[in-house]
């Protein structure tokens, strides 16, 4: 496959994933709207922090490594694919390990809820637990689908297992509230199931059709996708096994710095479960844009990098054509992603106060809470440019480098939870922003670096991504401040007629970031169209 077929299936991945992850943050959004008028902001916190800490740990160090690992420059290809289904089916023992000693540490050594207030916690424990290992048994199909570009099958097998997700987690909020936390364990199990089932049944209908055979599809028969030893071959190939353990230590590190304020919330108990429940639903408010945007170009334009790019050479080794295309794509996705975050920090800070009465009344508009998100307003642009930056370095860094990486992983994770914990005494909620923000400084810092290295010694400068024109930046200025002596003046407590003056006065302000974007931003309007919206792409093609 060449690299521009791989960045076509790459752009396409990126632009179906962006879909999905708008219908996952849209439900979710309308989810803890409904579930806010039903329920206690004590099970939100117990649910949304440490519950959903538990699975994403579980289910991130079992797979994180092997994923990464797996998709890298060429498997399949440079190793056999029998020996990647037997490394990937090793996720599931490594997930039931994690499982038992997770649930261990989460019923005895934290603290356990009032059961008046939150019923249930110990059995959602162990059921949350069950759900993460549930979800690795689809992991080696994950993988071949991720690996040959079947990007509807991820779209479908989600929405679907989302949908019955919500569904469930509705009619049992509605009709048995005194279930407590049996409701959202009911409702996660039916989530991993059905992405496990879709799956299955895509592959069993897959395998042996015209369409596997047309595609050269490694394996023809459902056994086939399960672990078995070929003759003369090794079970596993020990070099995409030793690179696994480079990217599971470092997995272990990013999971800290990832989930950090969740650890130091449950572990160290500087807030309250009520408190905890606030902060999580400002967290996903304001990372909503950053989550379905920012995330889904990251893990598609990883796969991109690294199927192009031969890891651990340098840039003069590549095949040039190749690394001319790369940088070009780095340089318009640091520019893509910049101008969205800038748009996100300028008009999240007029808006927060807003966005929050609507959502959830006093309840998140009172307090600390429009402080909260305008932090996290901010925290956005680095989380663009951090996620666009750090798919780049993991493409192209060495086993050597990855080790090596890892020890600056463990510095900052350090930092970090030394950070949080420091700042949340002093500032509260705010100071888990606050700490993320320096850490994710400090990684963007290193991830440019390693960048401005790689091309050093080329003709192409893609860190130039990262220079916006003037003209957009005086836009963004004058918008800074036109939105912000809005809200001071008609928002929010005058009555709606005022805040409808208020969003009128940022959609003005907003139409006209946007006309200079396609004034002066063209090439980048250009790669948008041409790459990351089907429907454009396919009139260029």
């Amino acid at each position: 496959m060449s690299s521009q077929d791989v960045l076509k299936n790459a752009s396409t991945l990126a632009s179906y994933n962006v879909l999905l992850q708008v219908m996952f943050r849209v439900l979710t959004f309308l989810l803890n709207a409904f579930t806010l008028r039903f329920v206690s902001k004590e099970l939100i916190g117990v649910v949304n922090v440490r519950l959903t800490l538990l699975y994403s740990t579980l289910v991130f160090l079992s797979r994180e490594a092997f994923r990464r690992a797996c998709l890298s420059g060429g498997s399949g290809t440079n190793h056999s694919w029998r020996q990647v289904i037997n490394l990937l089916w090793l996720t599931l023992p490594l997930g039931v390990l994690w499982a038992a000693l997770l649930v261990c540490v989460w019923l005895w050594l934290l603290e356990v809820p009032d059961p008046q207030t939150v019923p249930y916690y110990g059995p959602a424990v162990v059921l949350f637990a069950l759900a993460g290992v549930q979800e690795l048994l689809a992991e080696p199909l994950w993988v071949l689908a991720q690996a040959h570009m079947f990007v509807r099958l991820k779209v479908v097998a989600e929405s679907l297992a989302m949908i019955a997700k919500c569904s469930i987690t509705v009619v049992l909020v509605v009709s048995a509230r005194e279930w407590g936390l049996y409701i959202f364990s009911a409702a996660h199990l039916v989530y991993t199931g059905f992405l496990v089932l879709c799956y299955a049944v895509y592959f069993i209908r897959f395998l042996g059709s015209k369409e596997a055979k047309k595609k050269s599809f490694p394996f023809h028969h459902v056994g086939d996708l399960f672990p078995c030893r070929e003759d003369r071959e090794p079970l596993v190939d020990w070099t995409l096994a030793r690179l696994t353990w480079s990217f599971f230590k470092q997995s272990f590190l990013k999971q800290i710095l990832t989930e950090g304020e969740r650890y130091v919330m449950t572990f160290l108990n500087v807030l309250s479960f009520g408190d905890q429940g606030v902060y999580d639903i400002v967290n996903n408010l304001g990372s909503m844009v950053a989550r379905f945007i920012f995330l889904p170009i990251e893990e598609s334009f990883y796969i991109f990098f690294a199927k192009v790019l031969e890891r651990g050479r340098d840039v003069k080794s590549q095949k040039q054509e190749e690394v001319a295309i790369v940088a070009d794509v780095l340089e318009c996705l640091l520019k893509l992603v910049l101008v969205i975050g800038l748009i996100i920090t300028v008009f999240g800070y007029a808006f927060s106060h807003l966005a929050l009465d609507i959502y959830g009344g006093s309840l998140l508009s009172s307090g600390a809470g429009p402080t909260l998100l305008r932090c996290y307003s901010c925290y956005v642009l680095l989380l663009a440019v951090n996620g666009v930056t750090e798919c780049f370095v993991f493409a192209a860094m060495s086993q050597e480098e990855v080790d090596k990486y890892n020890l600056v992983m463990l510095a900052l994770s350090v930092s970090f939870l030394f950070l949080s914990y420091m700042l949340t005494w002093w500032a509260g909620g705010v100071g888990f922003i606050l700490a993320n923000c320096l850490n994710m400084g400090l990684r963007i810092l290193h991830s440019l670096l390693y960048i401005h290295h790689y091309f050093q010694s080329s003709q192409w400068k893609p860190l130039l991504g990262l220079l916006p024109s003037p003209l957009l930046l005086l836009a963004l200025a004058i918008s800074a401040v036109v939105t912000a002596v809005s809200e001071s003046v008609f928002c929010c407590d005058s009555g709606w007629l005022l805040r409808f003056v208020h969003i009128g006065v940022g959609a003005v302000c907003l139409l006209g970031v946007l006309v200079a974007v396609l004034l002066t931003e063209t090439r980048l309007i250009q790669f948008v169209r041409t790459q990351l919206l089907p429907r454009y792409r396919k009139k260029h093609t």
